[in-house]
Parts: C-alpha cells; structure tokens; sequence
C-alpha cells in the first residue's frame, strides 16, 4: 500500500512581501500571464506553467526555493516543486498589494 506524497520543505514557507503586482519578469518585457504564483521563501511574484514564459517555475530552477502560492487572489493553497505535491495553506495566504493588471 502506498502512502500519499507530502510536502518535506513547509519549513521553507514564510511571511513574504510580493515583489510586483504582477509577474515581475511579464511586467518588464510587457508579457502576458495567464495565472500568478508567489514565492513563499522570498516573494517573487511569476507567473504559472500555462503563461508564455513559466516564470514562476523559473524562478524555482534558478533559486531552489521550494514553494509557489496561488496567488489571483490567493487562493489558499501552494505547490511544492521539489516534492511535486500541493499543500493547504487555509489562512496562511498572502494578501495582494494589488490592484493586479489582468492580461488574459
């Protein structure tokens, strides 16, 4: 029987100021983004896997920092890359120094 994968990086997860409003990268090259994700270990605003540029996973292969929020608004819940298994954040959500411009 197997056991269901869990998270060995919440210790990475912190209180974060986001870095844009918006995915910072979008933002500088005038990109759009389909959904944003928040670095829990610094704030890095990026954007998701279904946007152009996948910023967000980006930021995780040059960083190592583990865990994404969902964050158009928050929306309790986050993923961890390396263990590749999403995680309840239930109040535990960054509020948005918004309003955030919407491309898509």
């Amino acid at each position: 029987m197997s056991h269901p994968k869990t998270c060995t990086h919440t210790d990475s997860i912190h209180h974060v100021v986001p870095s844009a409003k918006g995915c910072e990268e979008c933002l500088k090259i005038g990109s759009p983004w389909v959904h944003l994700r928040l670095c829990r270990s610094c704030g890095h605003v990026g954007c998701c896997d279904d946007s152009p540029h996948r910023h967000a996973r980006a930021h995780f292969q040059q960083t190592g920092h583990p865990i994404i929020e969902g964050y158009d608004p928050p929306e309790g819940w986050g993923w961890c890359f390396v263990d590749r298994v999403g995680l309840d954040l239930g109040d535990d959500t960054t509020p948005q120094i918004g309003p955030i411009p919407r491309y898509v």
